[in-house]
């Protein structure tokens, strides 16, 4: 897919009715919403990530913070069964009482590779996200050579995740990933030939990508070809793209959104931060061809052999790496 295919897919995932956003004042405008793949499901075209919540001193802030984005009209929220040893569940579950439970399109991410492991995460998460389904189940960090195999295999993971859909505990099933675009392709090779198919794929898609090892290059086509919600994260490389001085935050996430992503999810540790993703999102129109590539010649120097993609070049962000018990 060339440029002008991408934004005419992004165009495509927008939903008609936000059309007349635009012409409201700013604080007023609503947060537009994208189809989630072939799902049926519309979503915040920005979602609030999971990995930040559960870092706040006080758990009262984390709990403001979601519902901060929750009352302006970003329903898409991200977590992980592993997220700051478990906090970024449990402060998510508390936010999501009272009402907020029915505002959310809540997603949450489990590490274990084997049907028992797995199935004893999801009750976990479920528990501490107090609330009785997902609305998306995502196999976390699929950055091991043996994951796709493991995953399938009888009495793997998948097998976990399929009965936790049919027991109504989870709606849709994906995976996410960092690592490398080739595993993310195994990946989906693996459920072609197991006769499944995700509805839901999460990787990294930034202005750096672009340059090295890309996710967009290489899996973002087929994902919009085989009509599967992409679900994209790390607009801001896990804040190296800002330590780099070459971009703001707000021109990655206009660049990340212009993309046909589902949803772009970013990592939101504040109410400051909350506010600025609602504005971008509130403004939001696709860059053209020429502010694209005037990004791009931006960061080409600093994206060189992916040293700032901590996430695809080192163990930074590899979880279950340094943790492989989680694997189970």
């Amino acid at each position: 897919m060339n440029r002008r295919e991408f934004l005419e897919a992004t165009l495509a995932l927008m939903v008609a009715s936000n059309a007349i956003a635009a012409s409201k004042p700013p604080s007023a405008r609503e947060i537009p919403r994208r189809k989630l793949g072939r799902t049926g499901e519309q979503v915040s075209c920005i979602g609030l990530g999971g990995a930040h919540i559960g870092r706040q001193k006080d758990e009262a802030e984390s709990i403001r913070i979601i519902r901060r984005a929750l009352d302006n009209g970003i329903n898409f929220l991200d977590n992980c069964w592993d997220y700051n040893e478990g906090q970024s569940e449990l402060r998510m579950g508390k936010a999501l009482q009272d009402g907020y439970r029915a505002k959310a399109f809540l997603m949450t991410k489990i590490d274990g590779r084997d049907k028992k492991t797995a199935a004893a995460q999801i009750d976990e998460s479920l528990q501490r996200l107090r609330t009785d389904h997902l609305d998306l189940l995502q196999l976390h960090e699929i950055i091991h050579d043996n994951d796709p195999e493991r995953s399938f295999a009888q009495g793997g993971a998948i097998e976990a995740m399929e009965e936790a859909r049919k027991a109504g505990k989870a709606r849709f099933l994906g995976f996410t990933g960092h690592k490398s675009p080739a595993m993310h392709l195994r990946m989906l090779e693996a459920a072609q030939q197991h006769g499944f198919r995700f509805d839901a794929v999460q990787m990294p898609l930034n202005v750096l990508d672009a340059h090295y090892d890309s996710f967009e290059k290489r899996v973002l086509p087929v994902l919009v070809r085989e009509e599967i919600a992409v679900l994209g994260m790390k607009p801001l490389g896990g804040s190296f793209i800002l330590q780099s001085k070459a971009v703001t935050a707000p021109e990655c996430l206009r660049y990340a959104l212009s993309l046909p992503v589902s949803v772009t999810i970013t990592g939101m540790d504040s109410l400051a931060r909350v506010d600025q993703a609602l504005k971008v999102a509130r403004d939001f129109q696709p860059l053209s061809e020429k502010q694209v590539q005037a990004l791009l010649a931006k960061t080409e120097k600093v994206a060189k052999d992916g040293a700032l993609e901590k996430y695809k070049t080192s163990i930074h962000f590899d979880g279950t790496t340094k943790h492989p018990e989680w694997l189970g």
